[in-house]
């Protein structure tokens, strides 16, 4: 099986999508000669022609409306956004068009084909306007599903399930995972389940759920709370919308403490939905309150990126403070 790091395996997956299917077309800013900011759609135009993979004008509104009018004719378009930071301007095209087409016309006519990728996320010293978790802003919109990858493997099923999806799908790429996640990915055509979490580590103890980027510094946590005794149960959403309650449930049933962790801001993070949910169904379970670790409600900062994040430590002393309670 070879090995890829997440860049190669969304590349990928794009490859075997346009490969199977002509009407997949690829399109966003400089992902042309140039394959994008970051080399996701590398050589896709040079094998696949202009008419398939094309550079856009550099507005995010204008892009997703003509993914939207494609998909609305039949076509699978593959919309890249160049920064999450950057799709606000196309914030109205996706929940007001993208996400209610099908709805407003009683499926006389749909943009089921859609799929928007974009990279979020924090950690490679981006600033303020490269590297926020806008997550929660599309979560709260039916009609959307939103997923995020850990790693390449699942960046390659997803992204496969994605474009193959009958609703359109808000890709989310955590770009500090780039190229540091390297993982043996099969060469093959194959998908993962949109709308499941996946357990990554059963325990008794705590139950953890993240998602992205997120996963890998929740892991370097549990291993500390292990040295301690302490046995932790690990959820990785995979979808946040829908997002898998059930898993989650069955798994605080069995804890008694939930812990949740995200890169974004506290307030109307998605975190807070999680916690809300699993109150009104474990309540007279839970051993110890609910609790979220996250980033802060600021701006996101450069010079203090590190403090901002959600890391490890922070992770394992509210693991420390919930099984303590």
């Amino acid at each position: 099986m070879p090995t890829m790091n997440m860049l190669q395996a969304i590349n990928n997956a794009l490859d075997i999508a346009m490969a199977e299917d002509e009407k997949v077309i690829c399109f966003g800013e400089d992902v042309g000669v140039f394959g994008g900011v970051f080399r996701a759609t590398s050589h896709l135009q040079e094998k696949y022609g202009k008419s398939r993979c094309f550079n856009t004008p550099l507005v995010e509104q204008g892009i997703i409306g003509f993914a939207n009018g494609l998909a609305a004719q039949g076509s699978v378009p593959v919309a890249e956004i160049q920064f999450a930071d950057y799709i606000f301007p196309a914030f109205d095209q996706i929940v007001n068009e993208s996400a209610k087409f099908r709805y407003r016309s009683g499926d006389l006519f749909n943009v089921g084909g859609l799929t928007i990728r974009t990279p979020y996320g924090g950690g490679i010293a981006g600033g303020l306007y490269h590297s926020q978790s806008p997550e929660a802003y599309f979560t709260h919109t039916p009609g959307l599903k939103v997923v995020v990858p850990r790693n390449p493997y699942q960046a390659k099923g997803l992204l496969l399930a994605a474009i193959r999806d009958p609703d359109p799908v808000l890709f989310l790429e955590p770009k500090r995972l780039y190229r540091a996640s390297v993982g043996e990915v099969p060469q093959e055509d194959y998908q993962l389940p949109i709308g499941e979490a996946e357990v990554t580590k059963e325990g008794t103890d705590i139950t953890l759920v993240g998602w992205g980027a997120q996963m890998e510094v929740i892991g370097k946590a549990v291993e500390l709370a292990e040295e301690q005794g302490i046995a932790c149960e690990v959820i990785d959403l995979r979808t946040l919308l829908p997002w898998d309650a059930d898993t989650v449930v069955e798994s605080v049933l069995k804890t008694g403490r939930l812990i949740v962790s995200h890169e974004a801001p506290l307030t109307g993070g998605f975190a807070g939905e999680i916690a809300a949910t699993i109150q009104e169904r474990c309540f007279l379970y839970l051993e110890s309150p609910i609790a979220r670790v996250t980033g802060l409600d600021t701006p996101f900062p450069l010079v203090l990126e590190k403090e901002y994040l959600p890391d490890h430590l922070k992770i394992f002393e509210a693991i420390r403070e919930s099984v303590n309670f």
